[in-house]
């Protein structure tokens, strides 16, 4: 006979026709909400990744991954900064920028975060020039006072291409007549969309000679790095600060969307969490129906135990049956999540166009189609979960099947 007996004896039990159908109907129902609640929780996760994904490359297309900044003073020597960025491997790209709060100024009047950009290095960090709807990014030529708005911030200001706006900056200069802030008027030479309405409704880009000329500065407002894994974003800020001379502060993606990125991860964090409560029905479904086959093996278990198989053994025979009906559960749930996620966007068009409805509006949404980031993570942390869950529902069935005494057992058989 197979070896170990436990196992084989419990395999048997698996693979044994019941007398007492219902408790196959309850093993059935045990698997299929073990399956059904892997599948769920694997589909439901991979969602928000991609939702998230999708949300983090909007809010960083136009951004940097990580950014180096002087503390108080302009940087003026931000070349050599660009320069020992991109002896760094880990960095793919780098570039100076200006930053300042400003109001804009055309028929209507608009608060706005106005950044002073080199048309030649931008690229290198941002999709700003990919994500121009009219004019071009090399339009920000020094000496010009050019200047491209998002494409909502345009239509508050009721401005469109060669408009004038008048830019008054958070920058205050002595005059005869008192303080004053500086006041600039630029021409609008292209209008940007990015799909964030953040970017589009709040941000302003200059050229950077031409945002020092109006701020009479000679330097910038820090350096912006964009990486090959973003993840490393603080610690090669941090490495570039400390390879510089002075003092600077460094701060990355998750610092300046700290809100937003910690509430993703929450919400993600207890979405999985309360979908979990699915396979724990599954798994309490799993004790049923092991509790009511201890009870129809009383007189087995009794033979058994005449026939010298241990409490422990015994035990061991019902884990081993129980665990399995887990692990079908679960490998079917995995390969249904898998399988569901790959087909979601197939399954998602199927629905609208059955009942001639649009779930998600591209109006509302500004992403075409869901979103999927199936994350191998995930997949191995609810795997584990799932089998830890069925394993634990086995262990007072088994503990039952244990504590049976064959005197007791066989008396009325």
């Amino acid at each position: 006979m197979f070896r170990p007996l436990p196992v084989a004896i419990g395999l048997r039990y698996l693979r044994a026709k019941r007398r007492n159908g219902f408790i196959s109907f309850i093993s059935m129902a045990s698997i299929l909400g073990i399956a059904l609640g892997v599948t769920v929780l694997i589909t439901t996760l991979a969602v928000m990744s991609g939702f998230q994904k999708e949300i983090r490359d909007r809010l960083l297309q136009m951004s940097a991954h990580a950014t180096v900044s002087a503390d108080g003073e302009p940087m003026g020597n931000w070349q050599h900064a660009v320069d020992v960025a991109m002896r760094d491997p880990r960095v793919a790209g780098a570039a100076p920028y200006i930053e300042i709060q400003g109001m804009l100024a055309g028929p209507r009047v608009q608060g706005a975060i106005v950044q002073g950009v080199d048309p030649a290095l931008e690229p290198k960090v941002s999709v700003l020039g990919e994500k121009m709807q009219k004019g071009s990014l090399d339009s920000l030529q020094p000496g010009e006072f050019n200047i491209l708005l998002g494409k909502e911030l345009a239509v508050w200001l009721g401005v469109d291409v060669g408009d004038s706006v008048v830019a008054t900056l958070a920058e205050i200069q002595g005059t005869p007549v008192g303080a004053m802030a500086r006041t600039k008027r630029f021409k609008v030479s292209g209008i940007f969309e990015a799909g964030s309405n953040e970017v589009d409704r709040g941000v302003a880009f200059v050229n950077m000679q031409d945002l020092e000329r109006v701020l009479r500065v000679d330097g910038v407002t820090g350096v912006r790095l964009k990486l090959h894994d973003m993840d490393q974003a603080y610690t090669v800020a941090r490495d570039l600060a400390l390879n510089l001379e002075g003092y600077y502060r460094v701060s990355d993606w998750t610092q300046e969307n700290a809100n937003l990125y910690h509430s993703l991860r929450m919400e993600k964090t207890v979405m999985g969490i309360l979908l979990s409560l699915i396979v724990a029905m599954g798994a309490f479904n799993l004790v049923s129906s092991q509790v009511m086959l201890v009870t129809d093996k009383q007189a087995d278990i009794a033979i058994l135990r005449t026939l010298g198989l241990t409490p422990g053994g015994v035990m061991q025979v019902f884990m081993v049956q129980g665990s399995l009906i887990g692990l079908m559960g679960t490998v079917a749930g995995v390969i249904g999540g898998i399988s569901l996620t790959l087909n979601l966007e197939r399954i998602l068009g199927l629905i609208e166009s059955a009942f001639d409805i649009k779930l998600l509006p591209e109006d509302v949404y500004y992403i075409t189609g869901l979103p999927t980031d199936m994350q191998t993570g995930d997949i191995v942390v609810i795997t584990a979960v799932a089998l830890l869950m069925s394993f634990l529902a086995t262990l007072y069935p088994a503990w039952r099947a244990a504590r049976t005494q064959p005197a007791e057992a066989l008396r009325y058989e």
